[in-house]
């Protein structure tokens, strides 16, 4: 059977198949596109389709549908919604940033986006009002010494139970196991949409007046976008670990060096992740880390040479400068990087090998082979370019009544809730833009 959804009714009318046919044992249904069932003219009602459940797609489907109860609005997802918002900050979901509500500063923070989104893009839709949201919509938030904000509960549940029932409650209706896999524009200049089911080998059709690309990183959604005539810059992963090759160094799994973290296949932390946002594009061969940054060279040589004085007699395992900041086990470390006896006095130590081990903690050079995925907030930069997008309105300069939302967009962020931000205003002001041209649409009929 095929299934064309009908709004008036708030349900799917089922018709017969036209053309049933049989691969490989299975039976495939499908239909000419003659008999393709017309959703929108079958009622005086308009329809959204939103490809993706996932924080952009609901939170645009809610907007569209709460500004036009009319609309109506309908979200396909392939697999569970809001998977993403899950499993995010450790499952308590990093809801957005609130030390940046200016837009410059806010933006800065986007390694793909920094210069398209210091225009109105945040004016429209920040973090205040995004936290402003969740706490009118029952979800209590705090701010986090360093910026980030999170559920008062530490449950990233209280955010999408929050959703989930704002979306029943306005009437969006959401189909998961389900994959848009086709999508055209008709001679009335509305949407034709394909949709297979994962789990059974079923294609239904469906006609929408407004298409909401919100998928993600999936492949789905740029395959989409292609086919209406957008380009894709080529996907790569952003906010990863690196894989280094110093055997010594991941030795030291579970030391924290400022806001870097030795694991044991690599770096990690903060410090990392920010700077494989900003390189993504470049898989790094050599990494040099400054182990010190508040100390300068000069300054780092002066803390050795003193300590050596005041500590000659004692090993140079047993006794380090303390102004660095280092657990022995590292320290261990740099003096075998150096080729230094641990047991050795301070006294027996030369001038230049000093001078070595300063420039080490200052510039070590450390091999990279690859990259470790970042699993829990893993985020993706490339998608369709900023440039092929109205920001204030989130809707394509390629084709009408197309909008994008979120990481589908070659838009990627640090970590520290700006992902999610990115998603929040872009669904958003997609779902406003929607909602007007479908009250806009429906007052046109009444006044004919």
């Amino acid at each position: 059977m095929i299934r064309s959804y009908n709004n008036r009714l708030g349900r799917f009318l089922f018709l017969p198949v036209v053309v049933p046919f049989c691969n490989r044992g299975r039976r495939r249904l499908t239909t000419t596109s003659s008999s393709i069932i017309p959703t929108a003219h079958q009622t005086s009602e308009e329809l959204l389709v939103v490809v993706g459940g996932g924080a952009a797609g609901i939170y645009g489907a809610i907007r569209a549908k709460t500004l036009a109860p009319h609309l109506g609005v309908l979200v396909v997802e392939k697999g569970k919604p809001l998977s993403k918002v899950k499993i995010s900050g450790g499952g308590r979901c990093n809801v957005t940033n609130g030390h940046c509500d200016d837009q410059v500063v806010l933006a800065e923070h986007y390694p793909r986006g920094n210069k398209e989104l210091r225009g109105s893009f945040f004016n429209i839709h920040g973090p205040t009002d995004t936290m402003s949201w969740f706490s009118n919509h029952g979800v209590p938030l705090k701010t986090e010494d360093d910026g980030r904000v999170f559920p008062v509960s530490n449950s990233s549940s209280s955010i999408i139970d929050c959703l989930m029932l704002e979306a029943k409650r306005t009437g969006v209706l959401l189909q998961t196991g389900k994959v848009v896999t086709k999508a055209s524009t008709t001679t009335s200049q509305k949407f034709r949409i394909k949709i297979e089911k994962r789990t059974v080998d079923l294609v239904e059709y469906v006609e929408a007046d407004y298409l909401m690309i919100a998928s993600g990183s999936s492949q789905q959604g740029y395959s989409l976008a292609v086919q209406l005539g957008h380009s894709i810059v080529d996907p790569v992963p952003s906010l990863f670990t690196f894989k280094t090759e110093d055997r010594q160094l991941t030795e030291l799994s579970g030391v924290m060096v400022g806001p870097m973290l030795v694991t044991h296949w690599g770096l990690s932390g903060p410090a990392i992740l920010r700077l494989s946002a900003w390189g993504a594009r470049e898989l790094f061969r050599t990494l040099f880390v400054d182990f010190i940054p508040d100390t300068h060279i000069e300054d780092a040589k002066s803390i050795l040479l003193h300590h050596k004085d005041k500590f000659a007699k004692q090993k140079v395992l047993n006794s380090y400068p303390p102004e660095f900041g280092l657990v022995k086990r590292f320290w261990k470390y740099v003096l075998e990087r150096e080729e230094l006896d641990g047991d050795t006095l301070w006294a027996s130590i030369s001038n230049n090998s000093l001078m070595s081990v300063a420039s080490l903690l200052k510039q070590c050079s450390l091999g990279v082979k690859g990259k470790g995925q970042f699993k829990d907030e893993f985020v993706t930069a490339g998608g369709v370019p900023l440039s092929e997008i109205s920001l204030n309105t989130m809707e394509s300069k390629i084709q009408p009544h197309l909008f994008f939302a979120g990481e589908v967009l070659n838009v990627d962020g640090v970590t520290g809730g700006f992902n999610f931000q990115n998603a929040w205003s872009g669904g958003y002001i997609a779902g406003t833009s929607i909602g007007k041209l479908a009250l806009d649409a429906s007052l046109m009929k009444e006044a004919m």
